[in-house]
């Protein structure tokens, strides 16, 4: 197998040892320098060339992008992708996982427990903001700060407000966050590689820093993951598009709650904390996709006219509810379905035996028309709204008004 590392920093821990694992195991491996790539589009000859000469074939690639050069670099492992040279991280996952917001706003709409966060422009939104997360202390991040720079724990509102008036004049955008506080100067980083955890480090901040990344100074240990957080780690990597991520989780009172997951994680701290070679895990996972590779289903499913890939919610009172896949007809409506939601247990290739429940999500593939005819019209989204308790004092002397 040839493999390319996408990466700025030949010398940098993880991409020696990348480069010593897939040495190990006999395969072919070059560092290849993000910025030293030209695209060339062509109809149906998409083309890559390196230092000004075309690029030779390679198998697979390990994309390493900093944050300063997210834009070509995501554009070049795009360019991979079109030529089907197989990357374990791929382009939609670089943004998703890149942008704070942008990666909250996916994760928000799923079973996955994060910090109550809100982003505002206008100052005058500002302490209503803070008072929505739960007041003062509170997170300050702005979107694209790694290795903790751009965080800051504000004690007060008023601090808090003056933080984020300055880091909006200097054009910063800038996310308020609840300050989970029972987690206070310790978080979980989780490694994922495909569909499970290989290790997982628990990073404890020293003195009075808040932040736990090791790179301001926190110690990191080895840790067991009770299995909700690998669950979480594993979602939440698959959900962004990553098949290789570090998902960094906050230990809430009401569970995992992920901070960001970052889509080329350090190897440094991890494997130093846990003896395990998680280098070794990227390049067999590697070596098991280029022999039998995934397919985006969004991307290929979709070409055929007038067919492709819907998720499906199912709502009480839809004839759906309570019928077997097979007695529900599905298959003579020309709709296959590929996984079946159930709270947060996903159960792939459904057998035609198993019973449809309200509230279960199918993710179906087939004729559009036929789909849609199953999808009720839209209801107004009711909003729930909060209520007042009311001091007792008043309630009695409304009660004893005639």
């Amino acid at each position: 197998m040839k493999i390319g590392i996408l990466s700025m920093a030949p010398r940098a821990y993880s991409t020696k040892r990348l480069v010593q694992a897939a040495t190990e195991r006999g395969h072919i491996v070059r560092v290849l320098n993000t910025l030293r790539f030209s695209i060339d589009l062509q109809e149906g000859e998409p083309e890559l060339f390196y230092r000004s000469k075309r690029l030779s074939d390679y198998d697979a690639i390990i994309p390493r992008i900093g944050a300063s050069i997210t834009y070509f670099g995501t554009a070049v492992v795009r360019q991979f992708e079109q030529m089907d040279v197989y990357s374990p991280t791929p382009s939609n996952g670089i943004t998703n996982s890149r942008d704070k917001l942008r990666s909250l706003q996916i994760l928000s709409r799923h079973d996955i427990g994060i910090p109550h966060t809100t982003f505002v422009r206008d100052r005058k939104d500002v302490l209503p903001a803070i008072e929505r997360v739960g007041g003062a202390p509170i997170i300050i991040k702005i979107l694209e700060g790694t290795q903790g720079v751009g965080v800051i724990l504000a004690e007060t509102e008023k601090v808090a407000e003056a933080i984020i008036e300055t880091l909006q004049s200097a054009r910063q955008n800038v996310l308020v966050q609840k300050f989970v506080a029972e987690s206070k100067g310790k978080d979980i980083r989780a490694f994922v590689v495909g569909d499970r955890v290989v290790a997982a480090m628990r990073r404890v901040a020293q003195g009075t820093e808040f932040r736990s990344n090791v790179h301001r100074g926190g110690i990191a240990e080895k840790v067991t993951l009770d299995p909700e957080y690998e669950r979480t780690a594993v979602r939440s990597a698959q959900i962004l598009g990553l098949r290789v991520g570090g998902v960094d989780m906050l230990e809430g009172k009401d569970g995992p709650q992920v901070m960001e997951v970052n889509s080329s994680p350090g190897l440094e701290g991890i494997e130093t904390a846990t003896g395990l070679d998680v280098a070794g895990s990227i390049i067999d996972f590697l070596g098991d996709q280029v022999a039998f590779p995934e397919m985006d289903i969004r991307q290929r499913l979709t070409v055929s006219s007038g067919y492709g890939v819907v998720e499906l919610a199912v709502h009480e009172g839809l004839d759906l509810v309570g019928k077997t896949i097979s007695e529900s007809q599905l298959r003579d409506r020309d709709i296959v379905v590929l996984t079946l939601n159930r709270g947060t247990t996903v159960i792939s290739n459904p057998k035609g035996s198993r019973t449809i429940e309200a509230e279960d999500r199918m993710l179906c593939y087939g004729k559009l028309e036929s789909m849609r005819d199953l999808v009720p019209e839209r209801k107004e989204r009711k909003r729930k709204r909060k209520v007042k308790k009311l001091d007792p004092q008043l309630i009695d002397a409304l009660d004893d008004k005639p």
